[in-house]
Parts: C-alpha cells; structure tokens; sequence
C-alpha cells in the first residue's frame, strides 16, 4: 500500500511535470508566432529605408541648378568717377580774393575784359592774378557790351557812331561795341532830339551851329537835322 501511494504520488508529481511542460511549450510556440510578424515589418521597414533605387524629383534638383547658374553670374565692380577739380581749387589765396572782388563788380556794373582787370589792379592785385582771375571766369563779353551800351544810353543820349566809339574807349572791342549796341532798340532820331535839347540848356546855338555839334557827335545829317527841328530852331 505504501509503495502504491508513493507511485501515485510520482506519477502525480509527473503529471505536474508534464503539465508544466506543456503550459511552458504553449507559452514559448505562442511566443514565437507572435514574434514572426513583427520580424517580418521590421525587415521590410529595412528594405525600404535601404533601397538606394529611389530617384529624387525634378522639383528637388532644379533649385539646385539655379543656384549654381546663380553663382556662375560675373560680379561687376563699378568705379565712381573722382569729381573734376574745379578751376579755384589751384589758385593761390591771393588770386581766389582777385575772383571774388571781380563777381563783385559784375554785379553792379558792366565791364570789357580789360576794364575789369584794370580795375582789380587798382584795387591792389598785380596784374598777373588780376589777369587769371579774369580769364577763370566765364563772362560773356557780348552781354557785357550790351548792358554798358543800356547803362550809357540811360543817362544820356548818343548818336550810334558816338555809343560805339565809348564803348571801345572802355576797352571793348569793335566787334563786342558793335554787336552791343546793335543789340539794342534805339530810336536815333530821338537821341539826336535830346542831345540838341541838352546842347541848349548849357549853351546857345545857331541852327547851323547846333547841326555841326551833333553831326560832330555822331549824327547822321538826317537825324542832326531831325533832332535841331525838335529843339526848335
């Protein structure tokens, strides 16, 4: 009886042992079906990160290219151009007061080109600076000639013979008094009737007298004649 309840008791202990096995077999063929799977998208995961068979787009190269045409573009350095030195900026402190003084009489009077560095070397500057103040300046002469004309004829009368020839007495050339005074609108007939008319407020006239003296001024024998028959002789 002893030996029958110790056999029951082994073959009980192997059946636990059996049965444990077997819970263990189906645990670890569960285990391993369950693992095939996941292997399985786990190689595949692989073999797609892996795969050097695929292509970029066009999209992503053609900025590339752009980028290289890009830098292929030459670079155009530009140059400022140094300004020009203007004429005083080498004139002596001297010779850069000659041209001021000369700006200064241009603006109230008009001068030949003579007259005005005459008149600079008698204000006290040599005649060369004089000179090169002069000739730095940009002065129409011609209109110079023109305004002395207006100024002449503003504060009496002249015959046109008689307004160039002062003109070239203030160092204007013939051609610059001519052209000045041509340039101007001037009734001579009536010069010639204000020059008798000034000629006998001074002093007294013969007719033929009064003639001679404007004719001396410059008259013509018309205008001489005209200007007496207006003064009333």
């Amino acid at each position: 009886m002893q030996n029958s309840k110790n056999f029951k008791i082994a073959r009980g202990a192997c059946a636990a042992l059996l049965a444990l096995g077997i819970v263990t077999g189906c645990s670890g063929d569960e285990a391993t079906e369950g693992a095939g799977p996941t292997e399985e998208l786990t190689s595949e995961a692989v073999d797609e990160t892996d795969s050097p068979d695929v292509e970029p787009s066009e999209e992503d190269t053609e900025p590339v290219v752009e980028e290289k045409q890009k830098t292929k573009e030459p670079v155009v350095e530009t140059v400022e151009a140094e300004p020009a030195e203007s004429p005083e900026s080498s004139l002596s402190l001297e010779q850069q007061n000659a041209v001021r003084s000369a700006e200064s009489y241009l603006q109230f009077m008009n001068f030949s080109r003579s007259g005005l560095v005459g008149q600079l070397e008698y204000e006290g500057y040599s005649n060369a600076d004089a000179q090169l103040a002069v000739d730095t300046m940009s002065i129409d002469w011609n209109e110079q000639a023109i305004g002395s004309a207006e100024s002449y004829l503003s504060f009496t009368a002249f015959s046109r013979q008689g307004l160039i020839d002062q003109l070239t007495y203030e160092d204007f050339t013939l051609e610059q008094a001519t052209y000045g005074v041509d340039s101007l609108v001037v009734d001579w007939n009536q010069e010639a009737a204000e020059s008798a008319q000034s000629y006998l407020e001074f002093s007294g006239f013969s007719r033929q007298g009064l003639i001679d003296q404007l004719l001396y001024e410059g008259f013509t024998l018309e205008q001489a004649t005209f200007g007496v028959d207006q003064a009333g002789l």
